[in-house]
């Protein structure tokens, strides 16, 4: 993101002893969507939201959702081999609710937008 220095906000990934980087074959998709899907990536790069990797040990195939009432595209990403390699968190994320009581006698609540890259 513009304006925050990437040793702040990036994460390394810890993976277990015996799993192998995979690298997943590309999923076929129709000429259709993969046109939507280099817009929606052109448009997260001009936002600086993700940014190229060069010759990465991981490759997770895109998968497109398309947007009933648009027609967009929103990208998921397909992250279950690399799920399966990463160990189990010993922290788990605490309920939505009880983080809305948290924040329940707050003056000020503040929200970030990845997807609009702001």
């Amino acid at each position: 993101m513009p304006g925050l220095d990437r040793q702040l906000v990036e994460h390394k990934l810890p993976i277990k002893d015996g799993y192998l980087p995979v690298k997943q074959a590309r999923r076929r998709m129709s000429m259709d969507t993969e046109l939507k899907v280099k817009e929606e990536i052109e448009r997260l790069l001009k936002a600086r939201f993700i940014r190229p990797a060069i010759y990465a040990d991981w490759l997770a195939n895109i998968v497109p959702v398309l947007k009933r009432k648009t027609g967009a595209v929103r990208i998921c990403m397909d992250y279950r081999n690399l799920n399966e390699a990463s160990p189990k968190d010993e922290y788990p994320m605490p309920m939505a609710d009880m983080l809305i009581d948290g924040a329940a006698h707050n003056q000020m609540l503040s929200f970030m937008d990845g997807n609009a890259g702001l």
